[in-house]
């Protein structure tokens, strides 16, 4: 019997070479995803053209001036001379912010009022945290809410003063350049070992039911379990190469560091892949024609780890019921996994509880599968 099971992993790998759009695929996709996200698809805030109206022109006021335009966020576009001149820079779309700097009643203060399109709330939130650090940096600031009815900007006022004071001091985190690259390559690593386990497990056992091979196998002596480990095996190897490539792009292009166990990391992401081949050999259960396994994996696996695994949006900001069935998407711990391990350096015990559901994933799903096999047989 393990002769037969070789000599079938042996077939599938076969299979698999012999078709070279699948190869591409499977060999190409992690570069593609890894450069797009890495460089065109990002949220990172660069060269944003923003204006300033300096009316008190103090020391500490240059001084924070020098900075914005030292800024890799901000573009000095213009110092502007008075406030319409500023607005009408916002409606010809040539800036995204403006700075007015009000000489304050006392000497050595001033008052700020920072105005940012908020168009793209998300922007706008960034842009305002941005802008508030580096006036942090060059003074003392005493914050201030300000409301205004200004059309589509976000108008938020702060107090500058060089005297005595509670200065924040802000440290950022595990990711201090603030990069999205921190936070897309987790994500892209479980989008593609979904994609490639889970996907085309299930496109090619459809497909050899669909050109009748399956019938060989029907009358073949091997047990079930072993035909899907068989089939599974190649596509679990050729993960462990897009893992390798991932990380070793994610590490020498984009400069995301692998503060954490290595081990423990391929660890995990095995583990994860194992959860998306047996998700594709459940779904391999269900489809009856190639075409509508893709669909399946699409809808069923592509969109949810999209929108609901924290690849793209928090988790924690959608409402209650998104939040409770993210809990069934097996990316959704990953990711999670990925970050605390990749990211902040934490080892086995902080990932206890996310090794803990996709073990449990793991199992439900392998069992479904072999059962629903059976039952075809």
């Amino acid at each position: 019997m393990r002769s037969s099971l070789i000599a079938f992993v042996r077939k599938e790998f076969i299979h698999i070479f012999r078709d070279k759009r699948t190869m591409m695929i499977l060999l190409l996709m992690p570069i593609v995803l890894i450069i797009l996200f890495g460089y065109a698809i990002t949220t990172e805030i660069k060269r944003v053209p923003i204006a300033i109206l300096d009316q008190s022109r103090d020391e500490v006021t240059q001084k924070m001036i020098s900075h914005f335009a030292a800024s890799e966020y901000f573009d000095l576009y213009k110092m502007i001379d008075s406030e319409e001149e500023g607005q009408a820079l916002f409606r010809q779309g040539k800036i995204r912010m403006a700075l007015i700097v009000e000489s304050g009643k006392l000497k050595g203060e001033s008052e700020i009022q920072l105005l940012v399109d908020a168009t793209d709330p998300n922007e706008a939130t960034q842009l305002s945290a941005y802008a508030t650090q580096i006036a942090v940096e060059s003074g003392k600031l005493k914050v201030e809410s300000e409301n205004s009815n200004a059309k589509q900007l976000s108008p938020f006022t702060f107090h500058l003063s060089t005297g005595k004071g509670i200065v924040p001091i802000i440290s950022l985190l595990y990711n201090p350049q603030m990069k999205g690259a921190y936070n897309f390559v987790p994500g892209v690593m479980g989008l593609i070992l979904i994609l490639i386990c889970a996907m085309m497990t299930s496109v090619g056992i459809v497909k050899e039911k669909e050109i009748g091979t399956m019938e060989v196998l029907l009358v073949s002596p091997m047990k079930p379990v072993y035909i899907i480990l068989a089939k599974a095996t190649p596509y679990l190897l050729l993960s462990l190469v897009n893992i390798a490539t991932i990380l070793a792009l994610s590490y020498f292009l984009l400069d995301v560091p692998i503060n954490g166990s290595l081990l423990l990391l391929v660890g995990v992401s095995v583990l994860y892949a194992l959860v998306a081949l047996c998700l594709g050999l459940l779904i391999s259960t269900i489809a009856d024609t190639q075409q509508a396994a893709m669909l399946i994996s699409a809808v069923v696996l592509m969109l949810p780890i999209i929108l609901l695994s924290g690849m793209m949006f928090p988790i924690e900001n959608m409402p209650v019921v998104l939040q409770v069935i993210s809990n069934i998407v097996p990316a959704k711990w990953y990711i999670i996994a990925v970050k605390d391990i990749m990211i902040k350096g934490l080892g086995f015990g902080s990932v206890l509880q996310e090794v803990g559901v996709l073990v449990l994933m793991a199992v439900v799903l392998i069992g479904l599968s072999v059962k629903r096999f059976k039952i075809r047989l």
